[in-house]
């Protein structure tokens, strides 16, 4: 499989309408026994009537708790997509509740740009919460119960193929080169030694991180001190077609959830 080699100092992919696609979720999920909640931003905020959307699970508590999100930089179309494809399968483990965020930045997707409307990657606000997404986003979480598991869906444009990051601070079991092995059948790996400076072996990024040390906050490393004790954030390679970006990020997910 090729490269497409649209990707020159940005991502210049296919843009989606994301309005249309959360249109598509809700779809989905109305007649599915979730709890939407949707926390409208401050008014005075650029996004104007956007909200933030997620979706929980209501009834008795399952055996495992699992957080997905996904379109948290807004040139990163694959992740919402998988998201609704993952919600129209509808086919999750009985013993498994999940923690739905299909979009995290809905200015950012709308303007099919990284940051939001302010100009803020919110993939990096996680600590000092400057953005109102980010704040609303937070203070949803500290409402929800901890989790077994989280997953970030996300794309990286200067990506030789899929990889992803390991967060595991009590070094539980891990199967990230299971997720790897079943994303390979769909999509390339990044064989590179160094992704985004950081050693890799085969698809997988296992970095040592202080989050006290970290000035900035993903939303992962957020949840890794707050909300779980393991994270994967699961990155399609932007320069390949956008249907197989979807499948590399739905199996990764499927991977995760057969395997937890």
């Amino acid at each position: 499989m090729q490269r497409l080699g649209k990707n020159i100092g940005g991502y210049k992919g296919e843009p989606i309408d994301i309005l249309k696609v959360l249109h598509d979720i809700d779809a989905a999920m109305a007649p599915k026994n979730w709890v939407r909640d949707q926390i409208h931003l401050p008014s005075d905020d650029p996004a104007g009537e956007a909200t933030f959307v997620a979706f929980r699970p209501t009834g008795p508590s399952a055996r495992k708790r699992v957080y997905l999100s996904s379109g948290i930089h807004g040139d990163e179309p694959a992740g919402p997509l998988a998201m609704l494809q993952l919600l129209r399968e509808d086919q999750w483990p009985a013993d498994t509740a999940l923690w739905i965020c299909p979009c995290l930045n809905l200015t950012g997707c709308a303007l099919h740009r990284r940051e939001n409307a302010r100009g803020i990657d919110l993939n990096r606000d996680y600590r000092h919460l400057q953005s109102a997404e980010v704040r609303a986003h937070v203070a949803w979480l500290q409402g929800q119960p901890n989790f077994d598991l989280a997953m970030c869906l996300h794309e990286d444009w200067e990506a030789q193929g899929f990889y992803l990051y390991e967060l595991n601070p009590d070094h539980r079991v891990s199967f990230a080169d299971q997720i790897v092995a079943r994303v390979a059948e769909v999509c390339p790996i990044d064989s590179s030694p160094l992704i985004e400076k950081w050693p890799a072996h085969n698809g997988v990024i296992r970095p040592a991180i202080n989050p006290a040390e970290r000035p900035q906050w993903p939303e992962s490393l957020y949840l890794i001190t707050h909300k779980t004790r393991l994270s994967f954030t699961l990155e399609a390679p932007s320069d390949f077609p956008l249907p197989t970006r979807v499948k590399a990020l739905v199996s990764a997910v499927r991977a995760v959830l057969e395997m937890l």
